[in-house]
């Protein structure tokens, strides 16, 4: 098998891993070396400077030990096999750069023999970019689950991110769908991350010259619709490790039936507005101070498909509005529909010199479509403030007579 019929095997089979990303991280490039990874994002998507960055998205073998229920790799699939060896993948890696074609490379693998010869064969990879290659550009190494700690510290430090796929949100889904795997380990060398990042950050305060460890973080990825967990179990998952992983971002990955198999739901179509809810939700969770206790309950545990999770929660608390804006602090200006951490800040900054109107309110970037039912201005509604839930919840969802909004539908996979 020639590199070309390779590299068209192991590009396709690594479409399904959704979390090829970085929210950015900066790196020198080494004296005479090749490529440099400034600050921004990854992968087809804007970086923090304006520019779209793509990435060689490749695996080092589809041919899996592993027969997961959900994947199309799986070791009893009819699929074609193939393996790149170390040097042929950074040999891919230089000429597309030298191409100009990518800026970095993101690079997972099945589990060909076993979790350790796999990984030191994709931490090879790594190294030889770094170290014989001089290569500064972006490195994303997906860490095999059971790979041994030694492993996981040597990715670290040759990659610009690492990430552990915990793949189901459960362990319960995760032995009925993945029975060769184990949760302990996929959270072992996840925690072990979390640890190393945490010490690299302490370590590089005191001494600029201390080795950096994973400077993008850690991501992780979970399927969507697979298993029957509800939203709410899902939130407080990725809550949870947030919290104690030290990480970076969880990736929702709607499920997608690529195989036959009586353990799998049967879908219409793939999830895709209950993932975009969760990603929804999950921006609540690292950026506006919500629980995942306030975005649902046990009495409601999954996401409204027909309001985003903030218009939803306050649609549930009318006793928090309105909100006046020329007095409420940051925190509490975040939870108002249609103000986001970027208006919330222009507010909090332009009523020390002036009182806001609502038409200064527009000009800052506040969605007022949303908003105008939930403030005040100098104690002034933009709406009636007598509307009852139900009657705005059916304004919401119609919206205004000149200005109608669509009813919500299920998001397609390909414009």
């Amino acid at each position: 098998m020639d590199m070309q019929e390779k590299l068209g095997i192991l590009s396709g089979a690594a479409r399904y891993d959704a979390s090829c990303a970085s929210s950015g991280c900066g790196r020198e490039a080494p004296l005479r070396g090749t490529g440099n990874t400034s600050q921004g994002g990854i992968c087809h998507s804007w970086s923090d400077d304006g520019r779209c960055i793509s990435l060689l998205k490749i695996l080092l073998s589809n041919d899996c030990r592993y027969d997961c229920a959900y994947c199309v790799n799986r070791s009893s699939n009819p699929v074609p096999r193939a393996s790149f060896t170390a040097r042929e993948i950074v040999d891919l890696t230089m000429e597309f750069y030298r191409r100009n074609y990518i800026e970095g490379l993101f690079l997972s693998s099945a589990v060909m023999k076993g979790p350790d010869q796999t990984m030191e064969e994709m931490v090879r990879v790594a190294e030889i970019l770094r170290n014989e290659e001089l290569f500064g550009g972006y490195i994303h190494l997906k860490v095999i689950p059971g790979s041994s700690p030694e492993l996981v510290r040597r990715a670290g430090l040759a990659a610009d991110r690492v990430s552990v796929n915990i793949e189901l949100p459960s362990s319960e889904s995760l032995h009925r769908l993945a029975p060769q795997k184990r949760k302990e380990s996929i959270l072992e060398p996840m925690k072990l991350i979390g640890g190393e990042i945490g010490t690299s950050l302490v370590e590089r305060r005191s001494s600029r010259k201390a080795p950096r460890f994973a400077p993008a973080g850690q991501s992780t990825q979970m399927i969507i619709g697979a298993s029957p967990e509800t939203d709410l179990q899902i939130l407080r998952l990725s809550q949870g490790l947030y919290k104690r992983m030290n990480l970076k971002r969880v990736y929702y990955s709607a499920f997608v039936p690529v195989n036959e198999d009586n353990r799998l739901p049967v879908l219409a179509s793939p999830p895709l507005l209950r993932e975009h809810r969760l990603y929804q939700a999950d921006w609540l969770l690292r950026f506006y101070g919500f629980t995942a206790e306030e975005i649902l309950s046990e009495q409601m545990p999954d996401l409204d498909e027909s309001f985003d999770p903030k218009t939803a929660w306050a649609l549930r608390h009318p006793e928090f509005f309105p909100v006046e804006v020329n007095r409420a602090d940051y925190g509490t200006l975040l939870r108002v529909p249609g103000i986001g951490v970027t208006s919330a800040k222009r507010i909090v900054a332009a009523r020390r010199f002036s009182l806001l109107t609502h038409e200064g309110m527009k000009k800052i970037g506040v969605v007022m479509k949303r908003a105008k039912y939930f403030i005040t201005c100098s104690g002034r509604p933009f709406e009636k403030p007598d509307r009852e839930p139900l009657q705005l919840r059916q304004r919401l969802l119609l919206g205004d007579g000149s200005d109608p909004v669509p009813a919500p539908r299920q998001l397609v996979l390909f414009s």
